[in-house]
């Protein structure tokens, strides 16, 4: 979430953010606007970010992707490149066999 910059109050949704943001500005006369020039300017060009998806989903997202790729590589790396099959890949006698091969080789 981020913060408004005008009444540094949290806005939760871009909806209200984007209202703050308009009443705010009705609130500005032109004569305020004139006597201070510069500061609206900065505050009109700064920008605020709201997230549309939160960090900790982003890391859950990536951390669900990354088992699903582990997973695919290891059903088409054994079941289809090497010739076996699809459903061995998820049994534990499986990967005892392979650590014992890959040992084997020390």
């Amino acid at each position: 979430m981020s913060v408004n910059n005008i009444s540094q109050e949290q806005a939760k949704t871009r909806e209200e953010y984007k209202k703050a943001k308009y009443e705010s500005q009705q609130k500005v006369t032109a004569h305020e606007k004139k006597a201070s020039g510069e500061k609206a300017a900065a505050q009109k060009n700064k920008r605020v970010r709201i997230r549309l998806i939160p960090i900790w989903l982003r890391l859950l997202l990536l951390m669900i992707s990354i088992v699903v790729g582990l997973t695919a590589g290891a059903v088409v790396g054994y079941g289809v490149l090497g010739n076996g099959k699809v459903a061995d890949v998820f049994k534990e006698s499986t990967w005892t066999h392979i650590r014992d091969l890959v040992d084997k080789g020390k």
